[in-house]
């Protein structure tokens, strides 16, 4: 069997995820997804014809970011015309999927050289919901009555507030995480650590349009997030259905004696935003063959489902069984990187693994710098990639909870 392993990573930076506001809101999600893959042909010498496929995710495939980015993109990119590509959807675990599927198919032999990433841009996502919505079309859209019956499916920030209720876990606790993600993520920046993998997003004519993160809040303090209002206090207690059970009735169905208090915000929840990132992976013989130099094999992956109520908490078990499959434990891992949906995921995790606060998610997360859906599975490689190689550490392990109560898991090991 094959080893698969990664050449590169690239990312765009993360634009802020509102129509007029982000200095990426104005462009097409094939031009993000175009952006990584040039990338990856003009730092690699690529020949593109040699790229058996495309594994692209995208979570909200509708409008603008329908009819497979990952095709699309790669023609925008320039690629040869015999380039594939396909994308997916595993919600907010997408691309790191998309990731896996790639090492999968490199290491059964059926392919050699392989791109997976993904491209999500919140901007048009939020804006086009909001028109569907103000044309009262949102009726035939999410869970339906007779799955809810079987499976409750609430609100995500909703689910949060419930597990920190059923785990003890504190407003004041949360708030603190979120204010050490953006001091993680000012260090970062500040240091260079992100250089080596974000590059710019140039329009057609050549202007540079986003070249720094422009998401995070590095003044953030216990103070300014305390008097932060409560973000799904009033979303409890709404519906996604006309005279459904509201969200905080959908969770209570499963979960009776839950008394759901309203305690993430702006601060402590992933940040809306546009971006999308790539990798390239290679088989030994195609890396042999062409001279190339990997940075990491794919050690081993996972998925596991958990309760779709709850729908957070499946990274543990995730976690669990790719350590499993590898053969490794938990002190095994230098570097771990969970994404931060909402800090009562990363902070559950910690607790329940009883990991070291030093090793997760050392250069911050998507509190600080944003959660650009399909793309952020490849992000967060990427992340961990590049920090392995900073510190000299040889493990890393990246997973992150997904919508439907889901997680994705994927360890690699720096070459």
């Amino acid at each position: 069997m094959s080893e698969a392993y990664i050449i590169d990573a690239v990312r765009t930076p993360r634009s802020i995820g509102k129509i007029g506001k982000g200095a990426l809101s104005h462009m097409h999600p094939q031009h993000l997804g175009a952006t990584v893959l040039k990338a990856l042909k003009d730092r690699n010498n690529l020949n593109t014809a040699d790229v058996d496929d495309v594994i692209w995710g995208t979570s909200a495939q509708f409008g603008s970011q329908g009819g497979d980015l990952g095709r699309m993109a790669a023609l925008d990119a320039d690629f040869d015309v015999k380039v594939s590509g396909v994308t997916l959807d595993r919600f907010c675990g997408s691309g790191i999927t998309a990731t896996a599927l790639a090492a999968a198919q490199i290491k059964s032999g059926a392919e050699d050289l392989v791109i997976a990433g993904g491209t999500e841009m919140m901007s048009y996502v939020n804006d086009y919901m909001g028109k569907v919505i103000a044309a009262g079309l949102m009726g035939g859209m999410g869970s339906n009555a007779r799955l809810q019956a079987k499976h409750p499916q609430s609100n995500q920030g909703v689910a949060a507030d419930a597990i920190a209720a059923i785990e003890g876990i504190s407003r004041e606790d949360l708030e603190a995480f979120g204010v050490e993600s953006q001091r993680r993520a000012a260090i970062a920046i500040a240091e260079g650590r992100f250089d080596n993998s974000v590059i710019p997003v140039i329009d057609d004519d050549g202007s540079i349009v986003l070249d720094r993160e422009e998401y995070p809040r590095p003044g953030t303090s216990a103070e300014t997030l305390a008097g932060m209002r409560p973000a799904f206090e009033a979303i409890a207690d709404m519906s996604s259905q006309k005279d459904g059970p509201t969200y905080r009735q959908l969770i209570n169905q499963r979960y009776p004696d839950v008394d759901i208090k309203a305690v993430h915000h702006v601060g402590t929840s992933s940040g809306v935003v546009d971006g999308a990132a790539a990798l390239l992976l290679a088989s030994d013989q195609y890396v042999a063959a062409h001279g190339m130099k990997p940075r990491a094999r794919v050690v081993a992956t996972a998925n596991v489902g958990d309760d779709p109520t709850l729908m957070l908490n499946a990274p543990v078990p995730a976690a669990k069984k790719v350590l499993a499959k590898a053969g490794l434990t938990k002190d095994d891992i230098d570097v771990w990187e969970v994404n931060e949906a909402f800090a009562v995921v990363v902070e559950k995790f910690i607790r329940d693994l009883d990991i070291d606060r030093a090793k997760i998610n050392i250069n911050g997360g998507s509190i600080a710098l944003g959660h650009p859906i399909g793309a952020t599975g490849a992000v967060l490689i990427g992340t961990a990639l590049d920090e392995l190689e900073r510190s000299g550490g040889r493990y890393a392990l990246i997973t992150m909870c997904a919508a439907g109560g889901m997680a994705p898991a994927i360890i690699i090991e720096r070459v």
